[in-house]
């Protein structure tokens, strides 16, 4: 008698939203190599079921643009440098994911041949049919957008079903769950809602990309071992931002 086989991904191709955060551990600065291993084995997992996967990654852990410009640096090379962040998590997340195995491709929006290649639309879903992980970096290449709306904006490029927002959190709250013990868990929400309520989800200019063009976000804790096979099997957890 065969063994029952499993049932197959709820997705077959997502797009992975990470902060650069996701990458510190507990540490106040930089890239801690143990969290990058332990998201790599994530992903690892995923790319195993035959999930196609991208993934577009934030610089926060190294620059932040906006707080730079904050004290007094011009916006536009602020967010320059921010994109030069976000390549240098790139590089380290694809390290981890070689190191498990896993053949990654960096896409950068800003030209640096000897490190990455060029974004090239084609070409990036060519990686993805050919079972490559495809990181994003340098966000859409223009200052004034954050990573989250080139997450959304690489999405729809690559027509994923789906961006995975990995957070701290278990999904989207009423209010923030740390300051405030008495909010609660969406299970799903509506992209109006997320707008009105000015819930942090993603910022405006992502999540209105995503409801035209109807792409679901699904919000869960990156930090539980294994969260991402879940989602991908379709298990519900997190919460599910939709039309």
């Amino acid at each position: 008698m065969s063994a029952p086989s499993s049932p197959p991904p709820h997705y077959k191709r997502i797009l992975l939203k990470l902060s650069g955060e996701a990458l510190m551990g507990d540490q106040n600065y930089g890239i801690d190599p143990a969290v990058a291993t332990r998201i790599a084995q994530d992903i690892a997992e995923i790319q195993a079921l035959g999930v196609e996967t991208a993934v577009v990654i934030g610089g926060g852990n190294i620059f932040r643009g906006l707080a730079a410009s904050a004290r007094g640096m011009d916006r536009s090379t602020g967010d320059y440098m921010g994109m030069l962040a976000t390549v240098i998590n790139a590089l380290a997340l694809q390290d981890a994911l070689e190191h498990n195995g896993v053949p990654t491709r960096v896409l950068t929006a800003i030209e640096m041949r000897a490190v990455a290649e060029p974004f090239i639309r084609r070409r990036a879903v060519r990686h993805l049919e050919k079972g490559r992980v495809v990181v994003f970096a340098a966000g859409t290449g223009n200052p004034y957008f954050t990573t989250d709306t080139a997450a959304a904006l690489r999405a729809m490029e690559m027509k994923a079903e789906v961006i995975l927002k990995g957070t701290k959190v278990d999904g989207i709250y009423t209010a923030d769950p740390v300051k405030d013990p008495q909010a609660t868990r969406y299970d799903t929400i509506s992209y109006l809602q997320v707008l009105q309520a000015r819930l942090q989800v993603m910022d405006a200019t992502a999540i209105s990309l995503c409801m035209d063009n109807k792409l679901p976000i699904l919000v869960f804790n990156l930090k539980t071992p294994g969260n991402i096979r879940r989602v991908v099997m379709g298990e519900t957890i997190g919460t599910l931002v939709t039309a």
